[in-house]
């Protein structure tokens, strides 16, 4: 018959071993919770740049409804001016 004692040393380093991958977990989530809201401000960025482009070169109203609903602007001649601003 076999019996195994557990020390304190093997106690302390499982508990240990513990926060260290749970502090390794967190701080992973949080770089990948910084990298996706920051993806997502370059793509809003892109496509704000983008339906600014078709406004001014087509000025269609498909367009101009989803340039409004990302830059919160509410009239045709204050997007005119934004995207005049964005594009230079």
């Amino acid at each position: 018959m076999r019996f195994e004692v557990k020390t304190d040393s093997q106690i302390f380093s499982n508990r240990v071993m513990s926060i260290v991958f749970i502090s390794c977990v967190l701080f992973f989530i949080t770089v990948l919770t910084s990298v996706s809201i920051n993806l997502a401000k370059i793509s809003n960025y892109f496509e704000v740049n983008y339906l600014c482009k078709l406004f001014l070169l087509e000025k269609s109203n498909f367009d101009t409804k989803r340039l409004s609903n990302l830059t919160k602007q509410t009239s045709k001649q204050k997007m005119w001016d934004l995207c005049k601003e964005i594009l230079k």
